[in-house]
């Protein structure tokens, strides 16, 4: 049991992390649009989000081309719950979250085949990022 907690713990322990799930919070989220508020490179966010279904925290669906996530609704891992509670309770006020749920608004005024095409360069100037760089939609 010990080694099923730690494989929790360990997903859960990372910023970036951390932030995909605040960010799920509001629903489902395809890898484009997850790519777009970090503003990180599709390859680094493809391997937290296997971190953190494999950790349970995660399930995903296709459609289409795209992958989309949401928070886990199956218990895949006993103490994935406890967890998703935990963050869920959590850094209401913190300033990184706001600012992604900003940018999140931003992203979803946008159509998933231009984010696709585009990247976080499609929200414009107020939502640039120092490396952000455009995704494909299947990536993951």
């Amino acid at each position: 049991m010990l080694e099923i907690f730690e494989t929790v713990a360990k997903a859960a322990a990372d910023p970036s992390r951390i932030r995909i799930l605040k960010l799920l919070e509001q629903g489902d989220l395809c890898v484009c649009q997850i790519t777009a508020v970090l503003g990180l490179a599709p390859a680094t966010v493809s391997k937290h989000l296997a971190a953190l279904k494999t950790a349970g925290l995660l399930q995903q669906r296709r459609e289409g081309k795209w992958v989309y996530y949401r928070l886990a609704e199956r218990e895949l891992n006993p103490y994935a719950r406890q967890f998703l509670g935990l963050v869920g309770g959590s850094l209401m006020d913190d300033p990184t979250v706001a600012e992604d749920r900003r940018v999140l608004a931003m992203v979803n005024a946008v159509s998933l085949q231009v984010l696709c095409d585009q990247g976080r360069a499609a929200l414009g100037p107020n939502a640039q990022a120092p490396g952000s760089t455009a995704c494909c939609g299947g990536s993951s």
